[in-house]
């Protein structure tokens, strides 16, 4: 499986600490049947550590320490980009934190409150600008809550969902009903877990079990699929 969403890398923002905390968190991922992590560290104003030029280099460095540790787990570079950084950033700086660099996709930041009122505008003016954007856990939004049409519209002009894995077990929550609608109306492409350490949402697909086929696909093709810069294939369901 390819876990398309994680912190992986070690000291840089609210992931592991240490390289320690790195190993003993794909360690956790492997025994979980994940083959592939994608480094998505916080670019957001509170993250000054992270410096977008620097994580293709920081996911290399993790990747040649888990093979040198006989950890069967690759690292692909790419970010967690928060809507206030992601206005102010060219389409050069964008194409450094792209998924695996791949120049195209872009996993973006959705609030767990309130959506800035430029949440939309600036969704749709990246994608106006040829960058296919995959929305992080948007069932954790209060407002896409309230207002799942706004997610729809999204999706409609183009957009991707990721929804974290936990939100698939949490059965009596807001997060876990919007997830559970996304699921049903077809507007979810990906699961991942958004891990941070290896007990702290730790790198555990397997709430998509039950799903069979379907779980797969969000966490094989269409990730694999999105890592390439390839079109989706068909959800299999």
């Amino acid at each position: 499986m390819i876990d398309l969403h994680t912190h992986i890398l070690p000291g840089v923002d609210d992931g592991p600490r240490d390289l320690a905390g790195t190993l003993t968190m794909a360690e956790v991922a492997r025994d979980n049947g994940i083959r592939v992590l994608v480094a998505t560290p916080h670019i957001r104003e509170d993250y000054p550590r992270v410096r977008p030029q620097e994580i293709p280099e920081l996911a290399r460095a993790i990747d040649a320490e888990l093979s040198e540790h006989g950890i069967d787990v690759r690292v692909v570079p790419g970010a967690e980009v928060a809507i206030t950084r992601a206005v102010d950033m060219s389409d050069e700086e964008l194409r450094l934190v792209t998924l695996a660099g791949n120049g195209r996709d872009l996993l973006l930041e959705t609030p767990h409150g309130a959506l800035p009122s430029v949440f939309e505008t600036v969704a749709l003016d990246l994608i106006g600008r040829g960058f296919r954007i995959t929305l992080a856990h948007p069932e954790l939004s209060r407002d896409i809550q309230k207002r799942p049409d706004i997610l729809r519209r999204l999706v409609d002009a183009g957009a991707l969902v990721q929804l974290t894995a936990s939100s698939l077990e949490a059965r009596w929550s807001r997060r876990g009903a919007m997830a559970r609608r996304a699921l049903k109306e077809g507007l979810v492409h990906v699961v991942s877990s958004d891990a941070h350490s290896a007990t702290w949402r730790p790198p555990d697909l397997s709430p998509v079990e039950p799903l069979g086929d379907l779980g797969r696909w969000l966490t094989v093709d269409a990730p694999q699929a999105i890592l390439d810069g390839a079109e989706l294939p068909s959800p299999q369901r």
